[in-house]
């Protein structure tokens, strides 16, 4: 009976230890593979530009990851990081033509100057960053909502998270009150039965990376939005039924597909950086309590942390995608590795494990 009970007590000591070795390997890993992203895009000559039938110029990709870039490294306290990305995103050729392209695209680019200003207090970088958030309601329609809607699911973020960042800044709950009428405008619209989205009006498709879109987009607006706001208890109480839904559709690997549904689409990137997110948002403000989402999101990390390169480059991003009624032309879309698109939620992910981890460690 002795030598059971203490092979009893060396199995939870050895368990616990294990368990803790697994959490420290986890905020680690999500450490050395953001300093790995930050160094791999300030190694980048050039600013991803957008070319389009509605918009040229600066890439909205891009201030994905120079936001997520610049919260990752003041976050961790890594100044040399913070100084060259000071250099990067400081004087940007293109910038000046924003306000006049009138689009969410052009606009969303906001949010990397006011990320600039809440790190370093920069008055110039808070100035031009707002101009992009208020240029967004400088006509409002009839029921309030920006002029730039146009009800494409990836506008939630686009428009959201400037109007979220804006609110950061300033602390003037407009900001918040724009981003919550026009979320949950387009979500009464645009969530279907399974609490997922179709990637436009004649694609009935849920794509992965615009369903990844919406997900980022609730997860930054239930970061800030207090839960006495009028329009609180519909945005969460809809994020839940699609974090409920996504959970169903997790591949065995940890990853989610390129189209969300389909057992046969390919392990895709962007989404599962997103989805990842979203859920670690969920749990860490206690709005997600099953386990599974705890479970879910550190699946997804474990399965993204195995797709980076030794140069801090993300794998299995699907190339920029536009509607279409063919399956087969989401199923056979290429993936490339490096793309903005997946480098920038990585971050936010990445970033987001490091805290929870950091936050349970100081209790």
């Amino acid at each position: 009976m002795l030598r059971i009970f203490i092979l009893f007590v060396l199995t939870l000591f050895f368990g616990a230890a294990g368990t803790a070795s697994a959490k420290t390997s986890r905020s680690q890993s999500a450490e050395n593979i953001g300093v790995a992203v930050v160094r791999d895009l300030l190694s980048r000559n050039q600013y991803m530009q957008y070319v389009s039938d509605h918009y040229n110029g600066l890439h909205y990709a891009e201030a994905a990851v120079g936001y997520g870039a610049l919260r990752f490294a003041a976050e961790n306290d890594h100044q040399e990081l913070m100084a060259a990305l000071d250099v990067r995103y400081t004087q940007v050729p293109g910038t000046e033509n924003l306000l006049s392209a009138e689009h969410v695209d052009a606009n969303v680019w906001g949010i990397l100057p006011i990320q600039q200003y809440l790190l370093s207090d920069k008055k110039p970088q808070l100035q031009f960053g707002l101009e992009l958030a208020d240029a967004q309601w400088a006509k409002p329609m009839a029921n309030g909502l920006t002029h730039q809607t146009r009800f494409w699911i990836d506008d939630m973020w686009m428009i959201g998270v400037l109007q979220v960042q804006a609110y950061r800044a300033t602390k003037n709950p407009v900001y918040l009150d724009r981003a919550a009428l026009e979320i949950s405008v387009y979500l009464e619209k645009l969530q279907q039965q399974n609490g997922l989205f179709f990637h436009g009006p004649e694609a009935h498709f849920y794509w992965g990376r615009g369903n990844g879109w919406v997900a980022a987009a609730l997860a930054e607006l239930l970061s800030e939005l207090p839960k006495d706001h009028a329009r609180y208890s519909v945005i969460e109480k809809r994020y839940k039924i699609m974090m409920k839904s996504l959970l169903t559709y997790q591949a065995a690997s940890g990853m989610w597909r390129q189209l969300v549904d389909h057992s046969e689409s390919w392990e895709e990137s962007s989404a599962t950086a997103m989805f990842g997110f979203a859920m670690a948002v969920g749990v860490e403000r206690k709005i997600l309590k099953s386990r599974q989402y705890k479970n879910a999101y550190e699946k997804a990390w474990r399965a993204l942390a195995k797709r980076v390169n030794e140069k801090g480059q993300l794998s299995d991003i699907c190339v920029g995608t536009g509607q279409s009624q063919d399956v087969n032309y989401y199923l056979s879309r290429p993936s490339v590795a490096g793309d903005f698109h997946g480098q920038a939620p990585l971050l936010w992910f990445a970033q987001k494990i490091i805290q929870i981890e950091k936050n349970k460690a100081s209790k």
